[in-house]
């Protein structure tokens, strides 16, 4: 059979800084689909979870980002982007055979993601900023939606990389308005996981089986989402490990929002009183469970007894 001689382009090299729950099923995506990848974390868990992948250790993000095209950063912490910046910067002119081009998951407040895309600027590094909405085990389902911002050429040339991960690949304009979509994502999010605990935790109350608030109202084009398909089952089984997203984790995304609306002078009276439920859950021991556990905050105060196994006593984290 005759060829037309033509070979499809080479993929690019991926970098993947941060292989927590995120970043590590990134990292996996990538390299089930053929591509080469890198990549570096501080927990050694995270680093024989990518080698067993088949993907290439590395021992920092200097090296990640010196030896790739595409750099996925993906951290829970504004110290770490620091670190990790400062990593990256400090590589001398010599060894960068070209610059790649850096995509920054991560939400976080929004100065310190534009301190990573300044410092990098300066050494003619291009940073997208491009969170995601959806968690790990919904990357089965194509269910990631990304908001990308910054420059639009840098976005045209990555989009075959985050298409790895799903077709819901959204930009959103200048730089800095997809950590704002996040924003106003999971300030959502948090009132729907909250309104679903106070859901169960009233049908247990009133002698109803919750299962069929799920079967019932679960794939209603009124009262369904995402959100409730993912959480309600935890929520009834009261099983909250292992975590979708970490109960610790998800208050650092809570004090970025609640920053981020004083600083724009924008009252969030619903989000607030969530917020004081999420703190419950931290102080009752539940800070490595899924944030789907502030139906036990609920349970708490609706005088339900703790599920089997679980203490009445708060449990430091």
């Amino acid at each position: 059979m005759a060829t037309s001689g033509k070979t499809k382009p080479a993929l690019p090299r991926v970098g993947v800084v941060g292989l927590g729950i995120m970043g590590g099923t990134m990292a996996e995506a990538l390299l089930q689909q053929g591509y080469t990848v890198c990549g570096c974390d501080i927990d050694a868990k995270a680093l024989a979870r990518l080698k067993r992948a088949g993907g290439q250790c590395l021992g920092s993000a200097a090296d990640v980002a010196s030896q790739s095209d595409v750099v996925i950063v993906s951290l829970s912490t504004s110290q770490a982007l620091a670190q990790v910046t400062q990593s990256i910067a400090a590589v001398p002119k010599s060894q960068w055979a070209h610059k790649p081009i850096v995509i920054e998951t991560s939400t976080l407040p929004m100065a310190d993601k534009d301190a990573c895309a300044n410092a990098l600027g300066k050494m003619g590094i291009v940073t997208l900023d491009a969170p995601i909405s959806g968690t790990a085990v919904r990357i089965k389902e194509r269910a990631w939606t990304f908001f990308v911002s910054g420059k639009e050429t840098a976005h045209r040339k990555v989009l075959p990389v985050l298409q790895v991960f799903t077709d819901k690949v959204s930009f959103v304009g200048p730089y800095g308005n997809g950590t704002k979509m996040k924003f106003a994502a999971n300030h959502l999010v948090a009132i729907y996981n909250v309104a679903y605990a106070e859901s169960v935790t009233l049908a247990r109350k009133m002698g109803l089986n919750p299962q069929d608030v799920l079967d019932l109202f679960g794939n209603s084009p009124v009262l369904g989402t995402g959100v409730m398909r993912l959480r309600m089952p935890m929520m009834l089984e009261r099983q909250y490990s292992p975590p979708t997203m970490k109960v610790e984790v998800w208050q650092k995304d809570m004090q970025v929002i609640g920053d981020m609306a004083k600083s724009v002078n924008c009252p969030t009276p619903l989000f607030s009183t969530c917020a004081a439920i999420y703190t419950s859950a931290m102080a009752q021991g539940l800070a490595l469970e899924d944030t789907a556990s502030t139906a036990e905050v609920m349970s708490a105060m609706a005088g339900i007894a703790p599920a089997k196994g679980r203490s009445k006593k708060p449990v430091k984290p």
